[in-house]
């Protein structure tokens, strides 16, 4: 990676999403956890949810990860309040998407993600991007 495409990935807009992730943290009784880990570069994130009616009541998250992984996790910290378990598969199936096969960015609340459009050239990020979303999926599962 030479380093005009590192400041092209690494964008000030990416770093500010890393730097400012909402619901950092684990909840005190959450009625469904996950974690994930990517074995390729090490990344975790762990999941809290509280559903009630079978939207996200609470939410917290734990990210160990790269500046994509901690955007990635931003995007959704700011969108997922609220959501359906269909909704988070529906966003994580079109960031998938976006990433591996240069489909659209995922649909409003999730459009923040359009911030890592520069990722798809970079295939060993993708699980890290990831990770927040499938966590979150998997958690509500666990919810049920």
């Amino acid at each position: 990676m030479s380093d005009s495409d590192l400041v092209k990935l690494y964008s000030g807009r990416i770093l500010a999403l890393a730097a400012d992730i909402p619901h950092l943290g684990r909840l005190p009784a959450p009625t469904g956890t996950a974690r994930r880990r990517s074995p390729l570069c090490g990344s975790t994130v762990t999941v809290d949810v509280v559903v009630t009616d079978g939207r996200i009541k609470q939410f917290a998250q734990d990210v160990k990860a790269c500046a994509l992984g901690q955007a990635s996790a931003a995007v959704l910290g700011a969108a997922v309040l609220g959501r359906s378990l269909a909704e988070l598969e529906a966003a994580r199936d079109a960031l998938r998407a976006m990433l591996k096969d240069g489909g659209p960015v995922p649909a409003a609340p999730f459009d923040g993600y359009e911030v890592l459009i520069p990722a798809r050239e970079y295939k060993n990020r993708h699980a890290s991007i990831l990770l927040a979303l499938e966590a979150s999926c998997e958690a509500m599962a666990a919810s049920a």
